[in-house]
C-alpha cells in the first residue's frame, strides 16, 4: 500500500513526460499522417473525360439514339454512306456543308435535325469506334473540320435565332427536359468544340495549334456586336428572372465558364501576365507561386476542438483511479515496470545532456555559436514555406513609431534618415527593406490617382487600358454587371447543399427532371444521383466563373476587381460561402454522385447496359469528387480575394461566426484547401479574443506554419491599429469613390469625366438666347433689386468704353 502510494506519483510524472514527448514529436512532424492526405492536384478544370461527360446528365442518355438517327436519315436522303469513317475528306466536307445549309431554312424540324447531325459528328460519330480512346480521336479530328467550315458562327446565330423565338414557346406551369431540347443540342456543340479546341494533348499537331490560336481569337471577338459571353450572362440574367425558365442553366453555365477560360486564360496564362505587367509596371519579379508552394506543402492534422480536448481530459480524471483499482496487481506491476523503465530511460538522457553541458563549460567541446546550447541547428531545405513580404505601408509606419518613440516628431515620407534612431532599428529598418514587396495592385492605385490629379498633363497609355483581352469583357459587362453578379449569386444559392427548397426560389432542375417521372426503384436512385450531380457541377461552374473574373481583373486594374468584389459583398457573397460551408464538407467532398455506366461516351459504346441498384454504384473507387473539391478551394479562394486587406469585410467574417465553420473544414487533409482556410483564420484571429487563441493552439501553429508572414503584422495579438471600427465605413467610401472615378474617367462619357475642363460659351447671342427659370421670389422683388442694384448705382458709360480690352 505505501508501495503503490509513494510510486503512483512518479508514474504519474513520468507518464506525463511520455505524453509531452508524444505531443512534441507530433508537432514536428506537423501532426500529420500522411497515408489519409487527399492525393489532389488542382487545376483549372478536370480531365477532359469527365468534363465532356458532365455535360449530359442521365435522363438525356436515350437521346443520343436520336442524335444517330438524325444524321441516319440525313445520310440516306442525301443517297451518302453511312460510315462516316470510311468517306473521303471531301466528302465529309460536302456533308458539313449540306447541314450547314440547313441552318437557313425556315423549317423547324429540319434546322433541328440538322443540328442533331452536327452534334453526332462533333461526339465522334460514336456507332463506329470501339473504345473511349478512338472515340475521343475522331472527336478531334471532326471538331477540327466543323470549325474549319463555319460551323461554330452558325450555331451561334442558331443560338441567338432560339433565345429571340423561345419565350412565346413556354407557357407551361412546370417545365421538363422536352422543353429544352433545340436549347440542349446547341450548347453541346458549342461546348464540345469549345472543350476539345480548348484541351491540349500530346498528340497535337501544329495545324491544330494555329487552330487553336485563331479560334481563341475568333471566340473573343463579338457576335452581332455582343461578346458570347455577355450573351450568356444575358441569358443567366433571364432565367433568373422567369422569363425563360425552360434554358438549360448547366449547361449555359458551363460554355460561359469555358468560354471565359479559354478566351482569358487559366492558371498559366495567369502567371505570364502577371510577369509581364509587373515588368511593364518596373516591379520585381515575382518570387513565388502560390499554387506551385502549395503542392509541395503536407497537409495538417485537423485540430481538436476545445469541447473535444475538454472531454478526453474528464474522460481521463474519471476513468484511470476506477481502472488502477479494478486492475489485477500482476498488470500493475507490468505497467509500474514499464514505467520505471521510462524513468531510467529519462534519467540517462538528463545524465547525459549534464555531462555534455560540463564539457561546453571546461572547454573540451567547441561552444556553439547559438547563445542557446541546446537550440538545435535547423536542417537545411526545412523551415517556412514562404519569403515574408512588407508593404511600403509597414515600413512607414514602423519608422513613425520609432521616431516619435526616440526621436519626438515624425518626418513625412522620409524611409532613409535614421538620425537619432539606436542600432537595432537601424537592424530593423535594414531588414525591412530587404523584404519590401510592392504589388501590382499598390502600383495600378498609386497610377490612378497620379492619373486623377493631372488629367491633362499624364495620359494613360494604350498597354494600360486595352493590353488584355479582360477589358473588353469587362467594358461589356459593365453597364449590367450587378445584375450578372446577383444572377449568379442566386443559382449558386440554390445549387448549396445546405438551401432549403422554397416555392419562391428559382428552379434549377429543369434540363435534368424527364417528362414522367419515374416509376422504379432503380429510376428513383438513378434520377436522385442526377439531381445531386446537377448541382454539384453547377456550384463547380458558378464558382470558376467568379474566380476567373476576380483573378484577370485584379491583374489588368485593380479597380475593375473592386468593383466586382463590392457587387457581389453587397449581394451577400460571404454568407452565402460560408452557409455553403456550413455542413458536412468531408462528406461533401468524398460524396459519389456518378453513375459509371450512364457517363458518356460508355453509355454509348456497345450495348446499353441495364440498370440495376449493384451496377448504380460500379466504377473505380474514390477517395474524394474532383470536381466537389474543386469547388470548394474556389470558394475559398474568392472568400479570400474578398476579404483581403479590407478590415469592415474581415469583421463581416467574424459576425457570421466563420470562425468555427472554417475550423471544421480543416478536417479535410488536403494542402491547398488547409492553406486558404488558415488564411482566412489567420486574418481575423485578432478579433476573436484571447480566449479563443488559447483554445485553439493548434491551429495558431498551423497558421504559423503554412501561411505567409507579413514581419510586422500582429495578427495573433490584435494590436492592430488599422483596425478601428469606426474608420470601416471610412474605408468602404473612399474605395467606392475612387472605383467610381476610375469607371467614369476610363468607361464614361468624356463630358462627364472633367466637367471643369470643358469649352465655355462666349457667344453673346446663344448666351442670351438660353431659356432662364426664374424663381418666384426673384419676380416679386424685381423690382425692389432693379431700384437698389441698377438706378442707385450710377455707371460712367464713356469709362467702361475706354477699357482697353473691351472690343
Amino acid at each position: 500500500m505505501d508501495g503503490d502510494s509513494i510510486n503512483s506519483p512518479d508514474r504519474n510524472g513520468i507518464s506525463k513526460i511520455r505524453d509531452l514527448i508524444r505531443r512534441q514529436r507530433q508537432e514536428s512532424d506537423g501532426g500529420c499522417d500522411e497515408s489519409s492526405e487527399l492525393d489532389f492536384v488542382y487545376d483549372d478544370a478536370d480531365n477532359y473525360t469527365n468534363e465532356i461527360s458532365e455535360l449530359y446528365s442521365y435522363t438525356e442518355v436515350p437521346e443520343f439514339r436520336k442524335n444517330l438517327a438524325a444524321y441516319d436519315t440525313v445520310m440516306e436522303r442525301w443517297g451518302i454512306p453511312l460510315q462516316w469513317q470510311r468517306l473521303s475528306p471531301e466528302v465529309r466536307k460536302s456533308v458539313i456543308l449540306r447541314l450547314l445549309n440547313h441552318f437557313e431554312l425556315s423549317s423547324k424540324a429540319l434546322r433541328a435535325e440538322a443540328a442533331r447531325a452536327i452534334l453526332y459528328v462533333a461526339q465522334g460519330c460514336w456507332s463506329e469506334v470501339q473504345s473511349e480512346q478512338e472515340q475521343q480521336q475522331w472527336t478531334r479530328y471532326n471538331v477540327t473540320l466543323l470549325l474549319k467550315n463555319g460551323i461554330f458562327q452558325a450555331v451561334v446565330d442558331l443560338l441567338c435565332l432560339e433565345i429571340e423565338s423561345g419565350p412565346m414557346a413556354v407557357r407551361k406551369p412546370a417545365v421538363s427536359l422536352a422543353d429544352s431540347a433545340e436549347l440542349r443540342v446547341i450548347f453541346s456543340i458549342l461546348y464540345t468544340i469549345v472543350e476539345t479546341i480548348r484541351t491540349k494533348s500530346d498528340d497535337d499537331t501544329e495545324e491544330f495549334e494555329e487552330q487553336r490560336k485563331s479560334f481563341k481569337a475568333e471566340i473573343a471577338q463579338p457576335v452581332r456586336d455582343e461578346l458570347l459571353a455577355v450573351k450568356l450572362l444575358n441569358m443567366v440574367i433571364k432565367f433568373c428572372g422567369g422569363s425563360a425558365p425552360h434554358f438549360p442553366i448547366k449547361k449555359v453555365l458551363l460554355l460561359l465558364w469555358k468560354v471565359v477560360l479559354f478566351s482569358l486564360g487559366g492558371t498559366c496564362e495567369l502567371r505570364e501576365l502577371k510577369t509581364q505587367y509587373r515588368e511593364l509596371a518596373g516591379l520585381a519579379p515575382m518570387k513565388e507561386d502560390t499554387l506551385e508552394v502549395s503542392r509541395n506543402m503536407r497537409a495538417a492534422s485537423p485540430p481538436a476542438s476545445a469541447t473535444d480536448l475538454l472531454d478526453a481530459q474528464n474522460e481521463r480524471r474519471n476513468i484511470r483511479p476506477l481502472r488502477r483499482s479494478l486492475m489485477k496487481q500482476t498488470s500493475l506491476d507490468e505497467s509500474a515496470a514499464l514505467d520505471l523503465e521510462m524513468g531510467d530511460q529519462m534519467e540517462e538522457e538528463m545524465k547525459e545532456i549534464e555531462e555534455r553541458r560540463a564539457m561546453e563549460e571546461s572547454g573540451e567541446l567547441p561552444q556553439p555559436p547559438s547563445p542557446r546550447p541546446l537550440t538545435p541547428v535547423p536542417a537545411k531545405n526545412k523551415g517556412l514555406p514562404w519569403t515574408p513580404k512588407v508593404r511600403q505601408k509597414d515600413l512607414d509606419a514602423f519608422l513613425e513609431n520609432s521616431r516619435m518613440k526616440f526621436v519626438g516628431f515624425p518626418i513625412q515620407g522620409d524611409r532613409d534618415t535614421l538620425a537619432g534612431l539606436p542600432a537595432p532599428i537601424h537592424e530593423g529598418v535594414k531588414v525591412l527593406k530587404q523584404h519590401i514587396y510592392v504589388s501590382l495592385s499598390e502600383w495600378q492605385m498609386t497610377r490612378e490617382e497620379e492619373l486623377w490629379r493631372c488629367p491633362l498633363s499624364m495620359q494613360e497609355s494604350d498597354t494600360e487600358s486595352t493590353a488584355h483581352g479582360v477589358e473588353a469583357l469587362y467594358a461589356a459587362m459593365l453597364p449590367n454587371l450587378p445584375q450578372y453578379i446577383i444572377a449568379l449569386l442566386k443559382i449558386l444559392l440554390a445549387a448549396a447543399p445546405t438551401s432549403k427548397s422554397k416555392s419562391e426560389s428559382i428552379n434549377i432542375m429543369a434540363d435534368v427532371l424527364p417528362e414522367e417521372m419515374p416509376m422504379t426503384v432503380v429510376q428513383s436512385m438513378k434520377l436522385g444521383i442526377d439531381v445531386a450531380r446537377h448541382k454539384e457541377i453547377i456550384v463547380k461552374s458558378i464558382s470558376a466563373i467568379i474566380l476567373l473574373l476576380l483573378k484577370h481583373t485584379k491583374i489588368n486594374h485593380v479597380y475593375q476587381f473592386e468593383f466586382i468584389s463590392q457587387h457581389l459583398v453587397f449581394a451577400n457573397c460571404i454568407p452565402l460561402v460560408l452557409k455553403f460551408f456550413n455542413q458536412n464538407i468531408t462528406a461533401y467532398i468524398t460524396a459519389k454522385n456518378t453513375i459509371a455506366l450512364a457517363d458518356f461516351p460508355s453509355c454509348v459504346l456497345g450495348e446499353p447496359p441495364e440498370l440495376t441498384p449493384e451496377s448504380l454504384e460500379l466504377g473505380e473507387p474514390q477517395v474524394y469528387c474532383w470536381r466537389n473539391l474543386f469547388a470548394c478551394i474556389n470558394l475559398l479562394r474568392i472568400l479570400n480575394k474578398l476579404t483581403k486587406w479590407k478590415h469592415s469585410r474581415i469583421m463581416m467574417l467574424v459576425v457570421f461566426k466563420s470562425a468555427p465553420i472554417l475550423k471544421r473544414s480543416l478536417r479535410v487533409k488536403q494542402s491547398l484547401l488547409q492553406l486558404y482556410i488558415l488564411k482566412l483564420l489567420k486574418m481575423q484571429t485578432k478579433y476573436l479574443g484571447r480566449q479563443w487563441r488559447k483554445a485553439n493552439m493548434k491551429t495558431m501553429s498551423a497558421i504559423y506554419q503554412k501561411v505567409r508572414h507579413r514581419l510586422t503584422d500582429d495578427w495573433a495579438y490584435g494590436n492592430d491599429l488599422d483596425a478601428r471600427p469606426w474608420d470601416f465605413q471610412a474605408e468602404e467610401c473612399a474605395l467606392r469613390a475612387a472605383v467610381d472615378r476610375f469607371n467614369s474617367r476610363r468607361y464614361g462619357e468624356p463630358s462627364k469625366i472633367l466637367p471643369d475642363f470643358e469649352p465655355v460659351d462666349h457667344c453673346i447671342t446663344s448666351v442670351l438666347g438660353r431659356p432662364v427659370h426664374l424663381t418666384n421670389t426673384f419676380r416679386e422683388y424685381y423690382e425692389v433689386w432693379l431700384e437698389q442694384e441698377v438706378f442707385k448705382n450710377p455707371v460712367n458709360w464713356d469709362e467702361v468704353l475706354s477699357c482697353p480690352g473691351y472690343f
